[in-house]
């Protein structure tokens, strides 16, 4: 009974359980193809995609931590179906975009932009040694996707003036996730157009 009971509770994603993710290498590779073959970024970006974005601080609160992974390539799990990141430097001082996308199985997509809105919401601030402080503050995203959300931050890195937006937008089953970093200044309205752009090279 305990046997048949687990593998119910497995079946229905219940009872606790995670629910299984069967990643696609085909659906993966045109994610890929998406953000490497010609993307087309606001001006002023590089048409040449680099490796993933790399947190550059390790945030103690796990909602900071959260809402910087898809990003960096690692998406919630959860009905996880495909994943691509990829990165693109700006001409701006120490600009780059870190763009993730992410598509899910069934109605997953929707559960997981809520649950980082909530963790986003909750990420006040991010403290980290060597003189890392930087303050969150929420942005507006109008327009973009089937629902979105984004922030602010602002501070020091390692002592030093830094500043990045983070975005993240659903559209249908893809959760498409943008970090946008500069020196001090980043505009936020560029970081939008980004994300509308990915939100439309993945439905494309």
């Amino acid at each position: 009974m305990i046997v048949v009971l687990a593998i119910v509770c497995g079946l229905l994603a219940g009872c606790g359980g995670p629910v299984e993710s069967y990643v696609d290498a085909q659906a993966t590779a045109r994610l890929r193809e998406v953000l490497n073959k010609d993307p087309r970024l606001p001006d002023g970006f590089s048409a040449r995609s680099e490796e993933p974005w790399r947190v550059p601080f390790t945030p103690a609160d796990r909602n900071c931590r959260a809402v910087f992974d898809p990003a960096a390539g690692r998406a919630p799990a959860r009905a996880l179906t495909a994943q691509a990141a990829a990165s693109f430097e700006g001409d701006e001082l120490g600009e780059v975009a870190g763009v993730g996308l992410a598509r899910y199985a069934g109605s997953e997509a929707e559960g997981h932009i809520e649950d980082l809105t909530e963790a986003l919401e909750a990420c006040r601030s991010v403290r980290s040694g060597g003189g890392t402080r930087l303050r969150l503050t929420m942005l507006p995203v109008e327009n973009v996707g089937d629902e979105a959300v984004g922030a602010e931050l602002r501070g020091r890195l390692n002592g030093y003036p830094y500043a990045l937006d983070v975005m993240l937008a659903r559209s249908g089953d893809t959760l498409v996730s943008v970090v946008h970093t500069g020196i001090a200044k980043v505009d936020a309205e560029r970081t939008r157009q980004v994300l509308s752009a990915v939100v439309g090279m993945a439905s494309a």
